[in-house]
């Protein structure tokens, strides 16, 4: 009896840790997208002479759309 419940157990802590495992990564790529959006977004934008806040402001926006869709599958 006791070696099923350790199984059981043991299930249920490979199911629940299967289930924490694929968002991980999902949020993972999308904050690697995010974070090579925002460096090269600056970078463009600096260059361009616009003011670092008005940059921040624009890049901060146009990757956390493309975080968002990567999150939901509509980005590679």
């Amino acid at each position: 009896m006791a070696n099923k419940l350790v199984a059981v157990f043991l299930m249920c802590v490979v199911v629940v840790a299967a289930v924490h495992l694929s968002p991980v990564a999902a949020d993972e790529k999308a904050s690697a997208i995010w974070k090579d959006c925002f460096k090269h977004c600056e970078k463009d934008c600096l260059h361009a002479g616009t003011g670092y806040t008005n940059c921040e402001m624009k890049c901060d926006s146009e990757c956390d759309a493309r975080e968002i869709a990567a999150k939901l599958g509509y980005a590679n």
